[in-house]
């Protein structure tokens, strides 16, 4: 019967082992993913605050289409002229 006592009270120790250390790695791996997840927050806020940097340097970029257009008309109205001078 004694025997019976300690197989029984080592099952229950093994499965107590068992479960302490399930316990143990799902801690370490939240942790972990805790540690990315911040890591990745904070490159986001820095891709953000990057992003509105770039945003503010091409806001002009619809402009050169304008510069475009005159600057193809300043250059048509030369062509015109050294057309005209020539002959």
């Amino acid at each position: 019967m004694c025997y019976k006592y300690r197989a029984l009270h080592s099952g229950f120790y093994i499965g107590l082992a068992v479960g302490v250390l399930a316990v143990v790695v799902v801690v370490v791996l939240v942790a972990r993913i805790l540690l990315y997840a911040s890591r990745i927050a904070d490159q986001a806020q820095t891709a953000a605050e990057a992003l509105e940097v770039v945003c503010k340097s091409t806001d002009v970029l619809p402009e050169a289409r304008h510069i475009n257009e005159h600057a193809l008309a300043i250059l048509q109205g030369a062509q015109t002229a050294r057309g005209a001078l020539t002959g």
